[in-house]
């Protein structure tokens, strides 16, 4: 059959005030564009007519700006999950306007599934090709995998936004599949990075879609910052810990695949242990492979990557369709829930590298929160694979904002991934070993290794008031670097 051909217009004009809407796309890349960009115009003109309108958005991690960035600001968002890092809808959610939940991205299908967020209204789903059918339409994906096969199939109506910006080719590049649910669940038939098992396209009830917007709209990527001084640093310290890790038999010669999440800090990273000799050629296994892992495959550094969605800029996209024969051997994206399946991710012993805000002195790490209220982002897929890998690393700069903040703290002012789940602490300064020590061993390999010299007397201070205990903590001292910072402006002037 042939599908109606429809306006972006058309398309927003259909979804009703309260709607729950499915979203393709993981990060950035993958998300539709086209309707969304006429859905918050909408949303404004029937906010300024004096009627309400606010919608509910699920995907399978953060969007884009046209999505939830400018939804956020037309106050069009009833709730959101299960992650964000765009700072409209960040500003507007510490304002109370958004009910968001900060939800684990490998759990974001099956919570679908299970009725957790109510009826699927609708499903917008970005393809580069649509194969048509009598009763089953097959939907090559673009950049990402995300939870389309829930939504698809879950969604009362479906929008295909068919976007030519994006190679027909992209197909290739894809694994799809959707976990049966309980008791009919059956273990992940792969047992290496490279496998697949699933199809490379999405099948979807042709009954449900109600039309077809074509567009040709880019990616709204974000560009990675350079390396700086610190960001190289961490970068060399993670390579000199898995140097030292490899040469002790603790990571085997073989290696094992390596998880690093996304955005800017975790990029440099990868561009930092790109340049660091000694390592042997890896495996990825992650959530995202963003530019520094395609420049590293292209060099032979890495062999295969996994992953859920190319986080990539659009320049960096447009090199991946140039060379899909190349890509298409070495480049699986998946569904999130295979992609961060604690199966799979504790079958391949997995190191887990994330991006912390700060981490305090026994261990324990806050990715999402300042000083323990506003909104940063989200802990993304961080948890299901720390949780799960063979080594967890957590990495962030020892300061921010010229020094007056000190990212390792007396007690997190917010916490994400625990002391239990954390292995290893990575800052410029160095790098804190917490395996097989207790909490005052690795709170003085924190203060001694990661800390930034302006705060270690601070912290060793505070370790002597903290007095005795398994953990000891102050329970009127724990927080006062953040209070300082919050009446002062620098958590250096704190005094104990």
């Amino acid at each position: 059959m042939a599908y109606t051909r429809i306006t972006a217009a058309e398309a927003a004009s259909m979804i009703k005030d309260g709607d729950n809407i499915g979203l393709s796309g993981f990060t950035p890349n993958g998300n539709p564009k086209a309707v969304f960009r006429e859905l918050s115009k909408r949303a404004i003109r029937e906010h300024e007519a004096g009627k309400p309108f606010r919608v509910g958005i699920l995907t399978g991690a953060s969007s884009c700006q046209s999505i939830e960035g400018d939804m956020a600001a037309a106050k069009a968002i009833k709730f959101r999950a299960p992650f964000s890092t765009n700072k409209d809808f960040r500003d507007h959610t510490n304002l109370g306007e958004i009910d968001y939940e900060d939800m684990h991205l490998g759990h974001m299908a099956e919570r679908l599934r299970r009725g957790f967020y109510g009826d699927v209204d609708w499903a917008i789903i970005e393809v580069s090709a649509l194969e048509e059918g009598a009763t089953t339409c097959k939907a090559s994906l673009t950049s990402a995998g995300g939870i389309v096969p829930t939504i698809a199939r879950l969604a009362k109506r479906v929008v295909i936004e068919l976007n030519h910006f994006h190679s027909p080719n992209s197909r290739y590049l894809h694994d799809i599949a959707e976990f049966a649910e309980y008791p009919y669940r059956q273990p992940i038939p792969i047992t290496s990075v490279a496998e697949r098992f699933g199809k490379e396209y999405v099948e979807i009830d042709t009954r449900k879609i109600v039309g077809v917007v074509e567009c040709n709209i880019p990616e709204e990527a974000r560009a990675f910052k350079e390396l700086t001084p610190e960001t190289r640093k961490i970068g060399e310290n993670v390579a000199e810990f898995f140097l030292s890790d490899l040469k002790a038999g603790r990571i085997p010669k073989e290696f094992f695949p390596i998880q690093s999440g996304v955005g800017t800090t975790g990029n440099a990273v990868m561009k930092a242990i790109g340049q660091c000799d000694g390592l042997p050629v890896m495996n990825v296994f992650s959530e995202v492979v963003q530019d520094a892992v395609i420049d590293m495959m292209l060099k032979g550094q890495i062999a295969y990557a996994s992953a859920t969605a190319t986080t990539v800029t659009n320049e960096c996209l447009q090199k991946i369709y140039d060379n899909m024969d190349f890509f298409r051997q070495r480049l699986t994206i998946r569904p999130s829930e295979i992609a961060n399946a604690p199966e799979l991710i504790r079958r391949f012993g997995v190191i887990a590298m994330n991006t912390a805000l700060e981490c305090d002195l026994y261990g324990n790490e806050n990715s999402s929160h300042v000083c323990g209220s506003n909104l940063m982002n989200g802990i993304g897929g961080s948890c299901d694979y720390e949780r799960n890998g063979s080594i967890s690393i957590f990495y962030t700069p020892s300061t921010t904002k010229g020094g007056k903040i000190s990212a390792i703290v007396p007690m997190c002012s917010h916490v994400d991934s625990t002391e239990h789940d954390i292995d290893i602490i990575v800052t410029e300064q160095g790098v804190a070993d917490l395996r097989g020590k207790g909490p005052l061993r690795r709170a003085q390999e924190i203060i001694e290794h990661c800390a930034h010299p302006d705060y270690r007397p601070l912290l060793r201070d505070y370790l002597k008031l903290a007095g005795r205990g398994h953990e000891p903590q102050s329970m009127t001292a724990a927080l006062a670097m953040h209070r300082t910072y919050l009446e002062k402006g620098d958590m250096r002037l704190t005094t104990w």
